[in-house]
């Protein structure tokens, strides 16, 4: 599967080759997680605050930020894979991450979170969020020499 990382935020200076290598990593994840779907793109866009808002404005009624965004693209009869889009909020990570396990493992998390909803898992109730949460943390901790150092101080 192709990954495909945008970085459309200026604000915050980020490691991309090294995120890169997460994301292609957590895409792996994602195949193992779906195997019986055929992926042939996944694009991550990294972005702030204002540039999350339109999409949760449109897409789900919210005019506010959030940490991210995740479409899944069924592909049409005949022509290629299932593809999806990632919307990240790298200013939210940095923001929430102190409170966390810091902002590197909380910008890897959301990510691990776009990809684990990509897989078609859902978290509309407590019983599913609490699923999707162990998937997650144990992609992560099988990342872990991956995810310092990710946003650049």
């Amino acid at each position: 599967m192709k990954t495909t990382l945008i970085n459309n935020q200026t604000g915050i200076r980020i490691n991309l080759p090294k995120l890169r290598r997460l994301t292609n990593k957590l895409a792996d994840c994602l195949v193992q997680a779906d195997p019986d779907t055929e992926w042939s793109e996944v694009s991550v866009l990294l972005t702030d605050d204002d540039g999350i808002i339109p999409a949760n404005r449109e897409y789900f009624g919210k005019n506010r930020p959030t940490d991210v965004i995740s479409f899944r693209c069924e592909p049409v009869p005949g022509e290629g894979g299932t593809t999806g889009d990632l919307i990240v909020n790298v200013e939210c990570a940095l923001r929430e991450g102190p409170a966390h396990d810091g902002p590197d493992a909380e910008l890897a998390l959301y990510i691990a979170h776009g990809f684990d909803h990509l897989s078609g898992a859902d978290d509309n109730t407590p019983q599913k969020r609490a699923a999707m949460r162990r998937t997650e943390k144990r992609w992560l901790a099988a990342l872990q020499s991956e995810i310092k150092n990710l946003i650049l101080k």
